[in-house]
């Protein structure tokens, strides 16, 4: 039983880790906005209709 009990309390105490780890990235951590421009061909926007068989 000591070697369950180890494990379950060092398994909790990596996941308070992650945790912490998530918290203080969503805390610290601001993303930069940018404006991003994405040139589309014209022949992808009106495709020509296909040939009648």
């Amino acid at each position: 039983m000591p070697t369950l009990t180890r494990l379950i309390i060092m398994l909790a105490v990596l996941a308070g880790l992650v945790y912490a780890g998530m918290i203080v990235l969503v805390t610290f951590v601001h993303p930069t906005q940018t404006e991003m421009t994405i040139r589309i061909p014209a022949e992808k926007l009106n495709p020509k209709p296909d040939k009648p068989k």
